[in-house]
């Protein structure tokens, strides 16, 4: 039986409309992941913020001062509000000098992360024994999820450009007692290499570095 030209423009028009959907406009819409977006990583950070670490090691609880480095404050909230931190190895800790973290473990993630890189903050605070900083190339602009913390008052590393954002206000014995037995990274010395890591991430540090500390789980601090 033919159908009347009315109904059969209806019934195809009740078919197209079910099948029509709004295009994401947005990656976390999309289903993207949050740590696969820094794009979007830019909300403020408070004027002062609380951060727990908890590691291997034992809690470790930084104290940051958005005054200190806006850029740096901001960067380091998003990271913590997103999990960044979370199974992150301590991959360079150098008696008398500082510790270093930050590179993801997924080689996915670093590699998302290396292409959002921040401007620099003038430096305000300097480098005292305890106090928090991105590391940066040799380069201006290049600080981007790799952090260190001082072990001892390291002021020439002011002139140079990196910015404190931040303090260790509990836990620095903890940080004193993370695993330093590999020094200094590869090439120059036998440490886990930066190269290495951002291609293999955490299977490289476990399978070939076992001792390392890790911060297990960060999270942003309720006041």
């Amino acid at each position: 039986m033919r159908l009347p030209t009315v109904f059969a423009l209806v019934v195809l028009s009740g078919v197209f409309g079910c099948t029509s959907k709004t295009p994401p406009t947005t990656k976390a819409e999309a289903g993207v992941p949050a740590l696969l977006d820094p794009a979007s990583a830019t909300e403020q950070a408070p004027e002062q913020f609380r951060v727990k670490m908890v590691t291997t090691k034992g809690d470790v609880v930084i104290e940051v001062h958005r005054a200190w480095a806006p850029k740096g404050a901001d960067r380091f909230y998003n990271m913590v509000k997103r999990g960044f931190f979370d199974d992150v190895a301590f991959f360079r800790a150098i008696e008398g000098f500082m510790v270093q973290f930050g590179m993801h473990g997924d080689p996915a993630v670093q590699k998302a992360w290396n292409r959002f890189p921040i401007e620099d903050d003038p430096v305000v605070e300097s480098n005292a024994r305890g106090k928090v900083t991105f590391a940066k190339k040799n380069s201006p602009n290049s600080r981007t999820t790799q952090v260190f913390v001082n072990y001892r008052d390291n002021a020439n590393l002011d002139a140079m450009g990196f910015a404190p954002f931040g303090e260790v206000i509990e836990g620095m014995d903890v940080l004193d007692q993370l695993h330093k037995g590999y020094g200094e990274g590869g090439p120059r010395g036998k440490g886990p290499a930066q190269p290495e890591i951002e291609r293999n991430g955490n299977r490289y540090l476990r399978e070939s570095f076992p001792l390392l500390d890790y911060a297990k789980k960060t999270t942003l601090v309720e006041q």
